[in-house]
């Protein structure tokens, strides 16, 4: 597929490395030759309160740089800590695009009207669909440390819906 953009940016925490990771990373190394992955310092993730724990930001890049390895696209990224909402989309003008989840879409408008106040371009934004497990049911990190899921969206308990 013929790239748009020359460089795009996504985040996230990338716990639990699953499909629905696999499927937003993917949209954004289809569409930017350089994908800017913010990953989520400890202290960031400290600070989203997430319902379950949340594995150290060491472990987290290793899954992800794996990924990026088994897929010929480490070349193409450039990962960074995350220290906040942002990471560098408020103020990189190289940044032309945002790929972002249903979730995480608020976030993306929220980074435009900074820009704009700013005087910088708005970025596109991209939005993936969530990605979901075989009960129709999101996949998501909080579901697979609860062992309902898999990190395939495969159910692993009878019985529940």
């Amino acid at each position: 597929m013929n790239r748009r953009f020359k460089v795009a940016a996504v985040g996230g925490t990338f716990d639990e490395f699953h499909k629905g990771h696999r499927s937003i990373l993917k949209k954004a190394f289809e569409v930017g030759e350089k994908v800017i992955i913010g990953l989520c310092t400890d202290d960031f993730v400290k600070k989203l309160r997430k319902p379950h724990i949340v594995d150290p930001y060491e472990i987290r890049l290793k899954s992800l740089k794996l990924f990026l390895q088994r897929n010929h696209l480490l070349e193409r990224a450039e990962i960074i800590p995350l220290n906040d909402p942002y990471g560098p989309t408020i103020n990189d003008e190289k940044i032309e695009v945002l790929v972002v989840s249903e979730e995480t879409a608020p976030t993306a408008y929220r980074i435009n009207e900074i820009r704009r106040r700013k005087g910088l371009k708005p970025l596109e934004i991209i939005v993936v669909n969530m990605v979901l497990a075989e009960d129709e049911k999101t996949i998501s990190t909080t579901r697979i440390r609860r062992g309902e899921i898999d990190h395939e969206g495969r159910l692993l308990s009878e019985g529940r819906t």
